[in-house]
Formats: C-alpha cells, sequence, structure tokens
C-alpha cells in the first residue's frame, strides 16, 4: 500500500510540476520541487529527501531551492536538535495568488461592465432593428460569475487569514 501511494504522490508530483512550470513561470526541477513540498505538508521536507526523490544533483537541488526561497515560495524550519532544514510552502504565496486572482477577476469585471455599457447605448441610439441588437445576457451572466468566484475565493483568503487551516 505504501509503495502505491508514494507511485501516486510522484506521478502528482509530475503533474502539478507541469502545471507550475507554466503557472509560476519555473524551471521544471524548481517546479517539481515546488510540488513535492506541496504535497508533502507542514511535516517539511528535507534537502537530502528532494535529492534522493527528485534524483537530480545536489548542486541542483541547492540552486533551485535558494531560487524558490528567493521568490518567498518556500521557507523552511529547524527542529531542536537537529540540523537539517525541513522546508515547506510559504503561506504568503498562496495569499499572494490569490490576491493576483482577485486582481485579474476585477479587471476583467470592468472590461465587460464597459463593454456592456458601450453595447447598451449602441443599442438605444444606433440600432433601431431589434434582431440587430446586442445580446447584454453573456455580459450579465459572466459579471455574476466574476462576482461568486472573488467572493468564494475573498472568504478563502480571510479563512487563510485568520489561520483557520494549514496549508
Amino acid at each position: 500500500m505504501k509503495e502505491e501511494i508514494c507511485k501516486i504522490k510522484m506521478a502528482l508530483v509530475e503533474k502539478l510540476g507541469v502545471h507550475l512550470e507554466d503557472r509560476e513561470q519555473l524551471a521544471p526541477v524548481a517546479a517539481r520541487i515546488l510540488a513535492y513540498i506541496i504535497l508533502t505538508g507542514k511535516k517539511g521536507v528535507t534537502f537530502e529527501d528532494m535529492v534522493t526523490i527528485l534524483c537530480a544533483s545536489k548542486s541542483t537541488i541547492s540552486t533551485h531551492l535558494n531560487h524558490l526561497q528567493d521568490l518567498h515560495k518556500i521557507v523552511y524550519f529547524t527542529k531542536t536538535g537537529d540540523r537539517k532544514k525541513y522546508f515547506i510552502i510559504n503561506k504568503g504565496m498562496v495569499l499572494q495568488h490569490i490576491d493576483n486572482m482577485i486582481h485579474k477577476w476585477k479587471e476583467e469585471r470592468e472590461m465587460h461592465l464597459e463593454i456592456k455599457n458601450y453595447k447598451e447605448t449602441i443599442n438605444r441610439n444606433k440600432i433601431e432593428n431589434e434582431s440587430e441588437k446586442f445580446d447584454l445576457n453573456f455580459h450579465d451572466d459572466y459579471i455574476k460569475f466574476i462576482d461568486g468566484a472573488t467572493s468564494s475565493v475573498e472568504e478563502l483568503k480571510l479563512k487563510l487569514d485568520n489561520n483557520k487551516f494549514d496549508i
């Protein structure tokens, strides 16, 4: 059973790694390191574990760990009597990602409002034939969707801010 979970985890590290490469604009190894840290959780991952499990050289792992720390995507903690560093996801990175999503959605919402207002003006002042008028339902529904998604993500952010759960 333990071996099967390990296979599933490594397949997910690869899948999440590909996603993070694109979303975060990371090098492949850095993305796999971040994915592995995310999937390991709050117990943390040691440098030695990453070298062994991700099958990369010490210098490669070290370079990418330093880069991820510089980007504030990961942090580390130590344990009393243990000189190893245990790397975990930086909660601030998640909050920053949420802020970026909300910002993009608000920009998109404003654009849809402007387009809708323009189309309403054209419908009122330029187009006499009802069949040629712009249908505004898409914009109404899309703005409603963005408002709902933004509200849900803001609620998630509030829970993270108030330490309602760990990442």
